[in-house]
């Protein structure tokens, strides 16, 4: 991430956007083929990146085989071009259009997230509620509850018999709340992200809806899920939130969630091998870097070791014989980080504004990388389940 004199600028280059350790995973994504009018699942690789397509018309097919990791090394087919030529391509302003680029790396998979599964994110559901979506009077609902509560949320297990007791203490006391109930209780919150094929990749827009006055993103890890079941990788997620929204009735979680450009997932999958698999991601640490037009940084980070729900218990709450997913599903794990720095106003903690570079890290998965626009200004949706079965037929890749 690189700033101009005035404004902070999308520019992914292969040290950031890669793991630490490059391309010593098994690395995949999704690029747009301008010559095929259509989406191919690539392989990343330190000589360039090699389309799977002949062998896996979809990421989905990949993810469905017995160990895609090797299935995907033994299926590079065409060499599409080097990393950096993609990435350089990817952001929309001056793309060229004739040249592949880089997107989502997930495709025919259901895009669900999980909700409050940190104690830091939890608290502050509970505020916006309590608050109606109201930032202003934020800051002093937050101190007020932390010190009510007066316990260390982050030790309980969810569904315990001390979550219990404290369910019960804070229904006498008056402090209960729904977002306590999925925070402490039996129960995960899982929700619908996005639709199929609406997630956007690494080094383009992020969208916020413009009639928004209080959001943030939501860094977290995300894992690739087979149709049984199976975890087969992990990427990074922005999971957007428009706090004010959601804070004036947890019914309105579809509008504060899904809207165009809102969720944003890559740069690749870092599929499961000998050198990362689930307990890696369970040690895993997510940090956030917010770089405003304005100059305003905001940085923090997030262990997966304080997650209150182990990530494999939610994939068995997300998917089984209660619900399935034939063509698997991607599961956003939820995140600790809710930034509440002021931003202008004091006791107005932080909100978005247009231009804000927002890189989401780790070293494992590399950065992911997208700037900040109103979700009706972002490049509209247009390219669906629909338009890729057309796509893939007319490729004789069905």
């Amino acid at each position: 991430m690189t700033t101009t004199t005035d404004r902070p600028v999308l520019a992914p280059d292969i040290p950031t956007t890669l793991p630490d350790d490059g391309c010593a995973g098994t690395l995949v994504g999704r690029v747009w083929r301008p010559e095929h009018g259509g989406p191919s699942p690539v392989l990343i690789r330190a000589d360039g990146v090699f389309d799977l397509a002949a062998s896996f018309a979809t990421v989905r097919d990949l993810m469905e085989t017995d160990d895609p990791a090797a299935a995907a090394r033994g299926a590079a087919g065409e060499r599409i071009g080097s990393l950096a030529e993609l990435l350089a391509n990817t952001p929309p302003a001056g793309r060229n259009p004739e040249r592949p680029w880089l997107l989502a790396p997930i495709d025919l998979q259901a895009v669900k997230a999980a909700g409050v599964t940190f104690a830091v994110s939890m608290i502050e559901r509970v505020i916006e509620e309590r608050v109606h979506g109201d930032p202003d009077a934020a800051a002093a609902m937050r101190d007020q509850i932390l010190s009510e509560i007066g316990v260390e949320l982050g030790d309980l297990t969810p569904g315990s018999a001390e979550a219990q007791s404290l369910k019960q203490y804070l229904v006498a006391e008056g402090l209960w709340s729904q977002y306590l109930e999925v925070g402490i209780g039996v129960d995960a919150e899982i929700f619908t992200k996005a639709p199929v094929m609406a997630a956007v990749g690494t080094a383009t827009a992020v969208g916020v809806l413009s009639t928004s006055s209080w959001n943030n993103p939501e860094p977290e890890v995300v894992l690739v899920v087979d149709s049984r079941g199976r975890i087969r990788g992990a990427a990074l997620g922005n999971d957007v939130n428009l706090r004010d929204i959601e804070g004036r009735s947890a019914l309105l979680l579809g509008k504060a969630k899904d809207n165009n450009a809102s969720c944003a997932i890559g740069p690749f999958i870092r599929l499961f091998d000998a050198t990362f698999d689930l307990d890696t991601v369970r040690s895993m640490v997510v940090s956030l870097d917010i770089l405003g037009v304005d100059g305003f940084r905001v940085r923090g980070t997030s262990r997966m070791s304080q997650i209150s729900r182990d990530p494999a218990d939610l994939v068995a709450q997300l998917m089984g014989r209660h619900h399935q997913y034939p063509d698997g599903a991607i599961l956003m794990l939820g995140t600790m980080f809710a930034p509440v720095d002021d931003r202008a106003e004091p006791g107005r903690g932080f909100t978005h504004r247009q231009g804000d570079v927002v890189a989401i890290s780790s070293a494992e998965l590399g950065t992911l990388v997208n700037q900040v626009q109103a979700s009706e200004e972002c490049d509209p949706w247009e390219f669906g389940i629909g338009s890729l079965m057309r796509n893939l037929a007319a490729r004789s890749l069905l």
